[in-house]
């Protein structure tokens, strides 16, 4: 079975402030953006794209996009001592997966999961 999707690539988040938003993702992905302008702020984490786009009006546009992670509550507890509110609890969906997300201070979801058995396709 073959597919015209390529598997995620891009998120992009609004915020109404570029540069608090910037400090908190650099802290949140212990990395900077590859690419810094004013009208958008790209990361590449582990090959994927999270972009940061200035919106006055943005209070969070509820996307959710899961980010891999090796420990759920792990990360889960470090993003809310950055500043994260709670959206869902890590839980246990199936097997060894496990979610949970949390809001940044914009309002946007951030999505954790460890599921072991999505492999990157090379």
């Amino acid at each position: 079975m073959s597919t015209s999707f390529l598997g995620l690539r891009t998120t992009i988040y609004k915020v109404p402030d570029m540069a608090a938003a910037k400090k908190w993702y650099n802290a949140t992905f212990e990395t900077e953006p590859y690419f810094d302008e004013p009208f958008y702020a790209g990361y590449n984490i582990a090959g994927y794209e999270l972009g940061l786009q200035p919106d006055e009006s943005s209070s969070g546009n509820n996307v959710v996009t899961y980010w891999g992670v090796n420990d759920v509550n792990e990360q889960y507890q470090r993003l809310l001592s950055l500043g994260a509110e709670a959206f869902e609890e890590p839980q246990n969906v199936g097997g060894e997966i496990v979610v949970a997300a949390v809001k940044d201070p914009w309002g946007n979801i951030i999505g954790l999961i460890y599921n072991p058995e999505f492999k990157v396709a090379g």
